[in-house]
């Protein structure tokens, strides 16, 4: 596979370097069209599944939505990449007009997903909704695949960090809504997912149909072949050690942020003795979203005019680091107020900034998608492996201080290794 130069004026539109200012409509609608994305995958995660899986299997109702969850997730680690590369190399043309490579990807996955979502919501047995989360998943992570790929698609560099840290603010803010929505505003778990497949559709097919999509011209389209296809999930370190340290420090990070947010409702229940900790848990991701609201956007908007970014994810994982220190020697409600607070100001200024670096670090504009599936992986992952570190650390080796001290650890290593990036300030 040939190497392209973003650069050169020969590229089509689909695969230069974007060079013209995004506008603040382009801006809302992607933002609206993460906002679904989200919400689908968080709600089912935080209400509807736990409430389902309990009317299913009362007795053994945490081993069955480990279950169910965990082949979610392991769905959401293979797909992204996968359809991240065939959105690559999506060339398609209906009634002689041609159409781009990332929309479809977004529309089916929304249309698709929002069906899966309906037919989840009628299973009664564990394996019906295993499967009926599975297809779920799939198809939201093909959405967030052509999704994430729009950012190096469309925006350019220096208005990368701004618009990141929009797109970012969903990934807080959709568990809430979501929630919110579930709980307040229908009732009754099947009326919840019926709730969720229309927003998604509501929320995202405006973006598919209303921006504009420019289509990959067949003879740049890169071959599709299977042993290569999967092969060119694998991106050598030696080739593109930028590419590595970035996948490295998000895994890092996120891992961090999975260990200090797992077992919070059991923290404010055992550590700090709080008399209601759902209510607690409620009033901590409400800080823990409005600190990532206030920085997302300022933070990605301060690096995109300074043109650094690497200072900007040591300073975020300082502030995460510290966040989490506070939990381990003072698990008192008042501190946990404000590491709530400084997690999601720390958590916004690393997520605006540390995705725009990355897609300064993408080895091929050919790739955009299947590097960025690739790199969502450090994101999936941490989601799996994050409850099987956090359990003997609170079980066996010294409980809540310990696993907040090593969520600091690894988050503070995470953020740092970030200076091993050549390529961006």
């Amino acid at each position: 596979m040939t190497t392209l130069d973003p650069t050169s004026a020969a590229l089509p539109a689909a695969l230069a370097e974007p060079t013209a200012p995004v506008r603040r409509s382009w801006i809302g609608l992607i933002f609206a069209a993460n906002l679904g994305v989200w919400m689908a995958f968080f709600t089912p995660i935080q209400v509807l599944l736990p409430q389902q899986i309990e009317q299913i299997a009362p007795g053994d109702k945490e081993n069955m939505l480990a279950v169910v969850t965990g082949l979610g997730a392991l769905a959401a680690v293979l797909a992204n990449p996968l359809a991240g590369a065939f959105s690559d190399r999506t060339c398609l043309r209906i009634a002689g007009r041609e159409f781009g490579r990332r929309h479809v990807w977004t529309a089916g996955g929304a249309v698709l997903g929002a069906a899966a979502l309906v037919l989840l919501a009628q299973q009664r047995t564990i394996l019906g909704v295993a499967l009926g989360w599975v297809a779920a998943q799939i198809c939201f992570n093909a959405m967030l695949a052509s999704l994430s790929a729009a950012i190096p698609d469309r925006v350019p560099v220096t208005q990368r960090g701004g618009v990141s840290g929009w797109v970012g603010i969903p990934q807080a803010l959709g568990l809430v809504l979501g929630a919110v929505l579930v709980t307040a505003v229908v009732t009754g778990n099947a009326a919840g997912y019926l709730a969720i497949a229309v927003a998604i559709l509501l929320l995202s097919l405006p973006f598919a149909l209303l921006t504009p999509d420019e289509p990959l011209p067949r003879t740049h389209r890169p071959a599709i072949r299977t042993r290569a296809l999967l092969a060119s999930m694998w991106i050598s370190p030696r080739r593109h050690p930028d590419f590595a340290w970035a996948w490295i420090t998000r895994f890092l990070v996120q891992l961090g942020n999975a260990l200090g947010t797992l077992y919070l409702l059991y923290f404010l229940t055992d550590g700090v003795g709080h008399p209601d900790p759902e209510a607690g848990l409620l009033v901590l991701i409400l800080l823990y979203t409005l600190g990532m609201m206030l920085t997302a956007v300022v933070a990605g908007r301060l690096s995109d005019r300074s043109g650094r970014r690497k200072i900007y994810v040591i300073v975020s994982g300082l502030i995460m680091a510290v966040a989490a220190l506070l939990l381990a020697v003072a698990p008192v409600w008042p501190m946990a107020v404000v590491a709530a607070l400084l997690l999601g100001a720390g958590y916004g200024v690393y997520l605006a900034v540390d995705a725009a670096l990355i897609t300064q670090v993408l080895p091929r504009a050919t790739d955009r998608a299947k590097d960025l599936g690739v790199i969502n992986i450090a994101n999936s992952a941490p989601q799996v492996l994050g409850p099987a570190l956090s359990a003997p650390l609170v079980v066996y080796l010294g409980g809540y201080p310990t696993l907040y001290a090593v969520t600091a650890v690894v988050t503070l290593v995470g953020s740092a290794l970030v200076v091993k990036i050549r390529s961006v300030p």
